[in-house]
């Protein structure tokens, strides 16, 4: 039978979808740098904005505690009248005296008020001076343009044709290399958001979600170069990223085929076990089903209010949400990082085995390896100091492997609703360590 859709029906899903991958997944040379379009858009209001964005997040982060704390005080039905919000700040008590704590950092961190080791230049500075502007003015953007790629029918597209490759391989919905592509060629935040979402929506399961959030969410091209010209091998880029890619792959085959991840429920959010079909029905092509399934779905968006509506929420739920928790558990971490022998004391069992695989300096790159949870940039700073350039690479495309930072993607999973705890990131961090470790020394044992 033949689907009679109109010029509007295919204008729908074509125009928004279009314009929805060209501003998230399109690479532009700008300054002779590539960049995609949400990023540009970022970095001018960035620099509009530059001398008060440290004030606006703060402002942002009390504001959240204080919502919050109203919620805990008088209970979420004071919301009622706004489901939205009283989501948004009906938490547990865990998340309470998170999002509290964050707005204790914020405040010492604006004013520099209390022990230095909280405000100073390697610790609050490099989050609320720093990363939260850059996560600003990403997730006004991203927020606000995201229903473009999943509310207009490329999910269900890319679901239908991809199923077949990430099914298999990764045990995960075609729908997936979405998320994946939209973190490799732009931001890894803006995966974790998609996949949130995308969970949130039922379109994923938990043990889904997890997986996607925990493994896919990879840094983008434009981060390695930043990492690459730190520890002096801007000129190997090429193989640099090749080995990053091998690395993440194998590490993606093997993750959710093991625990923590093998034991995450296969259920929906709605509880439903039911996995979500997107194979193509037998007799119809699989690009016509996708086209199909995509029209159906850019046919339920009615409104330009209801868009409008979607990305405000977005926005508010990454600003409120997700802030927050980057500058609570950021900071603890970076003072560990900064002020504590902690994470030279954990990376010494490393030792041995940087040894057996030959690498020099492997006292040195052992302090490292841990110190990677911290911050995806710690690594790389520490590394600058190793004469080693075998040694210098295998910490550099470690740093970019382990995806597990707790002052970005960690922090951005647990304020996020992806079914995964503090517990989780460790052990998940530990074992893409160990993984990707292995894989590129043996590619570095072949380039020096």
């Amino acid at each position: 039978m033949k689907n009679s859709y109109t010029i509007t029906d295919h204008l729908k899903f074509i125009i928004p979808s279009i314009i929805g991958v060209f501003l998230f997944m399109i690479p532009i040379k700008v300054g002779g740098e590539f960049t995609i379009p949400i990023a540009i858009l970022s970095n001018w209001l960035g620099n509009l904005l530059t001398n008060y964005l440290s004030l606006i997040m703060m402002l942002i982060i009390c504001i959240t505690a204080l919502f919050t704390l109203i919620a805990m005080i008088f209970g979420r039905e004071i919301y009622d009248k706004t489901p939205f919000f009283k989501n948004l700040f009906g938490v547990t008590p865990f998340w309470t005296i998170t999002r509290l704590l964050a707005a204790i950092f914020a405040v010492m961190t604006y004013f520099k008020v209390g022990p230095e080791a909280v405000w100073g230049e390697d610790t609050g500075q490099v989050l609320l001076g720093s990363l939260l502007h850059t996560l600003f003015t990403v997730f006004l953007f991203a927020g606000l343009f995201l229903p473009l790629l999943m509310n207009f029918g490329l999910m269900e597209m890319f679901g239908t044709l991809m199923s077949k490759v990430m099914r298999p391989l990764f045990k995960l919905p075609g729908r997936s290399s979405i998320d994946c592509l939209a973190s490799w060629i732009g931001d890894g935040t803006i995966g974790v958001l998609l996949t949130s979402k995308q969970y949130e929506d039922g379109y994923y399961t938990k043990q889904e979600a997890a997986v996607i959030g925990t493994t896919f969410s990879v840094v983008s091209i434009t981060f390695t170069l930043v990492v690459l010209k730190t520890v002096h091998l801007g000129n190997m880029f090429v193989p640099f990223y090749l080995t990053v890619l091998l690395a993440g792959v194998i590490a993606a085959l093997i993750m959710p085929r093991i625990p923590p991840l093998s034991l995450k429920a296969k259920t929906y959010v709605n509880g439903s076990d039911e996995q979500l079909d997107e194979s193509a029905p037998e007799g119809t092509h699989i690009i016509k089903h996708g086209y199909d399934m995509a029209i159906a779905r850019s046919r339920k968006e009615k409104s330009i209010y209801q868009f409008l509506k979607s990305g405000g929420e977005n926005v508010l739920d990454m600003w409120m949400g997700v802030s927050t928790v980057v500058m609570a558990f950021g900071t603890i971490a970076l003072v560990i990082a900064t002020y504590t022998p902690f994470f030279k004391w954990v990376g010494m069992p490393f030792i041995p085995l940087l040894e057996l695989l030959q690498i020099p300096e492997a006292a040195h790159a052992s302090q490292t390896i841990i110190i990677g949870f911290a911050d995806m940039f710690l690594p790389s700073v520490l590394a600058e100091s190793i004469h080693s350039e075998m040694t210098r690479f295998v910490v550099a495309a470690l740093s970019v492997t382990q995806l597990i930072y707790m002052s970005e993607v960690g922090g951005l999973l647990l304020g996020s609703k992806i079914p995964v705890n503090f517990k989780d990131l460790v052990l998940i961090f530990l074992i893409r360590t160990v993984i990707t470790l292995l894989v590129i020394v043996g590619v570095a044992h072949l380039l020096f």
